[in-house]
C-alpha cells in the first residue's frame, strides 16, 4: 500500500528500511536517481554529508529533518530540496522517508535574469553606440552627401541585423534553459536531421568552395527535439565552413556505440571535422562560454553572436549527450556530438 501511494507522487521519494537500505523507490525516484538504488544502502545512494547528517539523526533519534541534495546526470546538475521523515518504529525497527522537491528552476530562474541583464547591456553597447554614431554623422557632415548616406545607412543596417541576431540567439539560449530538465523524447532520425541542416546551407558553401562529407549507416534512431537538433548540426556545419579552409571539405562521420560510459547506454557519436588552422589549445576549455570568441574580429565580420556553441551546449546537455571540442594549430578542429541512441536487443546492459 505504502509503495503504491509513493509511486502517485510527482516528487521522487525513497523509503529507508531499518537497515538503512532503499526498500521503496517511486517510479520518480527511479527515472531520476536510476533504477539501481533499490536494495543499496542510502549511504552509497546519497553520498552527501549534507543530507547524510539528517537521515543518521532520523534513524537514531526520530528527528525530522531538510537538507539540499544535488544530482548530477551527464552535465545536467539537478539541485533538490529534500525532506527526511522518520516513521513510526515497529518493535524498534524505524524507517525513514525521503521526498525530494526540484527546485533547479527556482535557482536557475533568478541566474538566468541577472546573466540575461548583463549579457544584453554588454553586447549590444557596440553597435547601438555605431548606430548612433552614424545618425550623427547623417545629420551632420553625410547631409548632403548621397554616396555617404548610402554607405553609412548600409553599415546601420548590418548593426541592426546584428542586434537582430543576438536578441533571438539570447531569447533561444533562454528558453534552453528553462528546457534543460525536461528530455526530448520524440523518436527521429539523425542522419535524416543532418540532411535537413545540411540541405539549406550547401549552396552557399559550394559557392565558398566547401564540400561536405558525410560518412553513416542508412539510418540513426534516437530520441530527441528534431528543430533543436538541427540546430545544433547547422551550427556545427556553419562554423566549419567559416573557420575552415578555403577551399576544403567538412567532414561529417556518424557512427554508433553499443555502451557509451557516461551516457551508461547505446549512444550516436557526430563528428563534424575541417580542415581549417585550428585552435590554440588555451582557448578550447572556453569555447563554449556566451559571448567567448577567439577571434572577436573575425567572428563579428562573418556575423557571429558569440552564442552558437553556448546553444550547442545546452542543446547537447537536454538531450542527455556530449560535447568534445579537439583541435590543433595547423591540424583543422573536430567537434564532437554524442548522444543517447536507441537501445538495440544486441546492446550490453548498463
Amino acid at each position: 500500500m505504502l509503495a503504491a501511494v509513493l509511486d502517485a507522487l510527482l516528487e521522487p521519494a525513497l523509503l529507508l528500511d531499518a537497515n538503512g537500505r532503499v526498500a521503496v523507490a517511486n517510479g520518480a525516484a527511479q527515472e531520476r536517481l536510476g533504477v539501481w538504488v533499490v536494495g543499496r544502502s542510502y549511504v552509497s545512494v546519497l553520498r552527501q554529508p549534507s543530507l547524510l547528517a539528517p537521515v543518521e539523526d532520523a534513524f537514531a533519534e526520530g528527528t525530522p529533518g531538510r537538507a539540499r541534495f544535488t544530482h548530477s546526470s551527464g552535465e545536467v546538475e539537478t539541485l533538490y530540496e529534500v525532506r527526511v521523515s522518520p516513521l513510526p518504529a515497529r518493535s524498534g525497527q524505524r524507517q525513514v522517508l525521503l521526498v525530494f522537491r526540484d527546485v533547479s528552476e527556482l535557482r536557475a530562474g533568478e541566474s538566468m535574469r541577472r546573466d540575461f541583464v548583463a549579457n544584453v547591456s554588454h553586447e549590444l553597447k557596440t553597435p547601438l553606440t555605431a548606430i548612433l554614431g552614424f545618425i550623427e554623422t547623417l545629420q551632420g557632415p553625410a547631409r548632403d552627401d548621397p554616396k555617404g548616406q548610402a554607405r553609412f545607412l548600409s553599415l546601420m543596417a548590418l548593426e541592426a541585423s546584428r542586434m537582430n541576431r543576438l536578441v533571438s540567439d539570447l531569447l533561444s539560449l533562454s528558453r534552453l534553459e528553462g528546457q534543460s530538465r525536461r528530455r526530448p523524447t520524440d523518436r527521429l532520425d539523425l542522419i535524416v536531421v543532418l540532411g535537413e541542416a545540411i540541405d539549406p546551407i550547401r549552396p552557399g558553401a559550394e559557392a565558398e568552395g566547401v564540400t561536405f562529407d558525410l560518412h553513416g549507416p542508412d539510418a540513426a534512431p534516437a530520441p530527441g527535439d528534431r528543430d533543436q537538433l538541427i540546430q545544433v548540426f547547422a551550427n556545427l556545419l556553419e562554423n566549419a565552413i567559416k573557420y575552415g579552409a578555403r577551399p576544403g571539405t567538412v567532414e561529417i562521420v556518424v557512427d554508433r556505440i553499443a555502451r557509451e560510459p557516461v551516457i551508461r547506454g547505446p549512444a550516436w557519436r557526430i563528428a563534424v571535422s575541417d580542415q581549417g588552422p585550428g585552435i590554440a589549445p588555451e582557448h578550447i576549455p572556453r569555447l563554449t562560454e556566451r559571448f567567448y570568441r577567439v577571434d572577436t574580429g573575425r567572428s563579428r565580420a562573418t556575423g557571429g553572436t558569440g552564442l552558437g556553441l553556448a546553444i550547442v551546449k545546452h542543446i547537447v546537455n537536454r538531450h542527455r549527450g556530449r560535447l568534445r571540442i579537439e583541435s590543433e594549430p595547423g591540424q583543422g578542429t573536430r567537434v564532437t556530438v554524442t548522444l543517447p541512441a536507441e537501445i538495440r536487443p544486441t546492446d550490453p546492459l548498463s
